[in-house]
């Protein structure tokens, strides 16, 4: 970009403002009054290596998104930006005749403490199974029993996959987390074949879904706290500007994605203002992800 530094702040604003097509004075205005924000905008975490699958982005929810789960003041609004949502994550499900359990990375279904582990021996020496106890193959076969009852007669297990979480593999069981990993760790360093068939589902990241949804929509990572900030809610709100949000990352203090339609000018004003004042774009972060 070829704005002189020296220019007059506002005279810089409105030419970018027109360059990004933003013509009318009252567009102008917004995007001026947006980039000016200083809320505390954070980066989009980086996937982890935990072997809980729900320590990053339960994106396989978009999927299934109840419209429930987007609020916003306009119910027409809500219901053409969740159309888009659910068209970004696709499912494929797999019957795979034989499976080595040892392969499984960790936990699709929540499990007491398992967040902070990034594998099933340092969970399995963690005070979390403390009370799990292998030393030989029949107290092996008596673990394993805990976590999948039909183990011996050889009943097939669910899994997990997601492209955003690589070639990892997660087992969808319920209970007996504890005694799952620790016999799956114990079957890596006995080098023990753990056979079973199994339902494996895979999501991933549509491109066309994601192309269909950065054409209609600026989709942008807002911080609890624009949320009672009376400049950002007044650009939002007094201007009666069309937007959904929806709560997507459930760690603690974790942002709100803010969808503003691109069709309307105005949106794409406050798109692009907090876009300049450092608001994470959450499309580059899901593209990133697929990648």
């Amino acid at each position: 970009m070829s704005l002189s530094d020296s220019s007059p702040l506002s005279t810089r604003l409105t030419a970018l403002a027109q360059r990004l097509g933003l013509i009318g004075r009252g567009s102008r205005q917004i995007f001026a009054r947006a980039s000016a924000l200083r809320l505390p905008f954070k980066v989009l975490p980086a996937p982890e290596t935990s072997i809980c699958w729900h320590a990053n982005p339960h994106l396989q929810r978009l999927i299934d998104l109840p419209r429930g789960a987007l609020s916003g003041p306009v119910q027409e609004d809500k219901a053409q930006a969740h159309s888009a949502l659910t068209q970004v994550v696709e499912a494929e499900a797999q019957q795979l005749q034989t499976f080595d359990l040892r392969l499984i990375h960790g936990f699709a279904c929540a499990t007491a403490g398992s967040q902070s582990y990034a594998s099933f021996e340092d969970y399995a020496a963690s005070e979390h199974c403390k009370q799990v106890r292998i030393i030989s193959y029949k107290d092996f076969v008596k673990t394993i029993s805990l976590a999948l009852p039909r183990f011996l007669a050889g009943e097939p297990i669910e899994l997990r996959q997601a492209s955003w979480r690589g070639a990892q593999t997660f087992w969808a069981g319920e209970h007996q987390g504890e005694a799952f990993a620790g016999a799956i760790a114990y079957a890596r360093r006995r080098g023990l074949e753990v056979m079973l068939p199994a339902k494996l589902v895979r999501y991933r990241l549509s491109q066309p879904g994601l192309e269909n949804l950065q054409a209609r929509y600026h989709v942008l990572a807002m911080p609890g706290e624009a949320w009672s900030d009376p400049s950002f809610m007044g650009l939002l709100l007094d201007n009666g500007l069309p937007y959904a949000r929806l709560s997507l990352l459930k760690t603690v203090g974790a942002p709100e994605f803010l969808l503003l339609p691109k069709e309307h000018p105005e949106a794409t004003a406050l798109g692009e203002g907090l876009r300049l004042a450092g608001a994470p774009d959450v499309l580059g972060y899901l593209h990133q992800l697929g990648l």
